[in-house]
């Protein structure tokens, strides 16, 4: 609970989220022939070794780059492949290289609130202790002592860094630094030499075409034809292994798209861009095709309606998600539900255990009869450091192993293709006030409520612009001098809302305090005025009257 002395942060309004910008769906590439394969190894290894000159001469070029720079660059690819080919390197180089400048960007912010963090610390005495918003003090002088040798290292690493984007150096690996490291490591991978080198020429071969409105099919570097052909434009130094006219080669693997093959069939056939990937699955020795479009972003439901039927409050945690369904006036329905998953394992299972718990989630939501989700905004990108939270650890690997990020993106997309929408809210206090105002009320002898099914109903209650603590009724008749208004109804533009409101008592007696006036009631003067009198005399019993 915030006291008096602690001030209440901004609580943001809540929004409904954007739906998906993109769309991404995948077929299998069966029946490939032995020869069908090579050909593919053989144009994604050409491809990629340009992709890798290329983005060796864009970070070369640096802040220098320009449209002039760029034009050289897919002139010069151009002639070792296509012109679209050469469109699409240059494209995703660019990005790669984009992403890298971002990342650098989220590393010197990560550099600089750690040199904060301790400096701050520093300038402490020694066991100080701290606030919610600010650290203390360290626990002793070894501990100040290590803490400015890491200082430091930090300021050492924040030049350097910063050095590097002054001049736009970046560092990229393509095919990806982990599994580079890997070659170092393979007992520990349990890989042999062969199957990394596998894994290598895999993540490094380029076999992506952007799509392009108006042309055939919306693609004529990677063609997909209605009835499931696939055909590939080859780079001019191998136009010989071509099967087709025009120098194409035609797989012999057909594509359906099961998963909205109905809407791609629509684009192709109205010549609208599709872009396609080839890739081959190591593991399970597999290839596949990505198809991949944009669709406008546009907010499929105003706040309003989405509020019309309620709300299903959902509390985000590391191992599971926390729900309750609430309806239009911010009561709690039913029991609350609670859906886990596994955050442990590989990155595929990972996978698969988010998309598990959202379709659970959204599922349910849809036989509540719900047109909407409340969901926390969380980005815990700083609260990672472990600067800010000193030696709880184990906390600090809860939220860096909560995937935010990829949940919010992928109920968003889910949510969308069951007409539901998402509606984000500040996650400030919910937790807090929640376990204070509803953990209690909502726990039964059969139910016992935790404190993230109590967030679950504070989330939903701000989504749907309800305050998080509960009614109060006014107090009893024959508690006169209390007697007032109690019902915490207070509009929305208040910023104190939601906080505990002190009692009418007190806010009587400031308000005289400040005026410097006393109280004036004529019943309270004269029950004063007779007790005074009463207690100067002494009280004796009358004899009985006798009758």
């Amino acid at each position: 609970m915030t006291g008096p002395g602690k001030p209440l942060r901004r609580i943001d309004a809540p929004f409904v989220s954007l739906g998906p910008s993109g769309v991404t769906v995948r077929d299998r590439l069966k029946g490939l022939t032995p020869e069908n394969e090579k050909v593919l190894r053989l144009v994604g290894g050409h491809l990629g070794s340009l992709a890798s000159r290329d983005l060796k001469a864009r970070c070369a070029d640096g802040l220098e780059h320009g449209n002039q720079t760029w034009a050289t660059r897919k002139r010069d690819l151009t002639v070792q492949s296509s012109s679209r080919w050469a469109g699409s390197i240059t494209k995703a180089t660019h990005d790669q290289w984009a992403l890298s400048r971002r990342g650098q960007a989220a590393h010197l912010d990560y550099l600089d609130t750690g040199i904060r963090t301790i400096s701050h610390r520093l300038s402490l005495p020694l066991v100080e202790r701290g606030s919610r918003r600010q650290p203390g003090g360290y626990r002793s002088k070894h501990e100040w002592f290590v803490k400015t040798r890491r200082l430091h290292v930090l300021e050492e690493r924040r030049a350097a860094v910063a050095a590097d984007r002054d001049n736009g150096i970046v560092h990229v690996v393509r095919g990806g630094r982990k599994l580079l490291n890997t070659r170092h490591n393979l007992d520990t991978a349990q890989l042999t030499e062969q199957q990394w080198r596998e894994r290598w020429e895999t993540a490094r071969r380029f076999l992506s075409a952007d799509g392009e409105s108006g042309k055939r099919f919306g693609n004529e570097t990677i063609r997909v034809t209605p009835d499931g052909e696939v055909s590939i434009k080859l780079p001019a130094p191998l136009a010989d292994l071509a099967n087709a006219r025009h120098g194409r080669y035609v797989l012999t693997a057909k594509v359906t798209f099961p998963h909205r093959g109905t809407e791609w069939a629509d684009r192709i056939e109205a010549n609208r861009a599709v872009a396609y990937r080839i890739h081959l699955d190591v593991d399970r020795g597999r290839w596949y095709l990505d198809a991949s479009w944009t669709r406008p972003v546009v907010k499929t439901m105003p706040l309003e309606a989405a509020r019309a039927a309620g709300m299903v409050g959902v509390d985000t945690n590391a191992d599971h998600f926390a729900c309750w369904h609430l309806d239009t006036h911010g009561n709690p329905v039913g029991d609350p539900q609670r859906f886990p998953y596994d955050l442990t394992g590989t990155a595929t299972h990972r996978d698969a255990q988010i998309r598990h718990a959202i379709t659970q989630l959204l599922h349910w939501a849809k036989r509540c009869g719900m047109r909407a989700i409340g969901l926390e905004n969380l980005d815990f990108t700083a609260e990672t450091t472990r600067e800010k939270h000193g030696r709880r650890k184990r906390f600090r690997q809860l939220l860096s192993g909560i995937p935010t990020g990829k949940l919010r993106a992928r109920l968003v997309s889910m949510a969308a293709e069951l007409d539901l929408v998402i509606v984000a809210v500040d996650p400030a206090y919910t937790s807090r006030w929640g376990a204070q105002h509803w953990q209690k009320p909502l726990a039964t002898p059969t139910r016992k409520t935790t404190r993230h099914d109590s967030a679950a109903v504070a989330i939903g209650r701000r989504a749907l612009g309800h305050p998080i603590r509960r009614r109060t009724a006014p107090p009893h008749d024959d508690q006169s001098d209390r007697r007032g208004h109690r019902t915490a109804q207070a509009g929305p533009g208040i910023r104190g809302r939601e906080e505990t409101r002190h009692p009418a008592t007190d806010r009587a007696h400031d308000a005289r305090a400040r005026a410097g006036t006393t109280r004036t009631r004529a019943t309270s003067r004269a029950s004063n005025t007779v007790r005074d009198a009463r207690s100067d005399q002494t009280w004796v019993q009358d004899p009985l009257l006798l009758t």
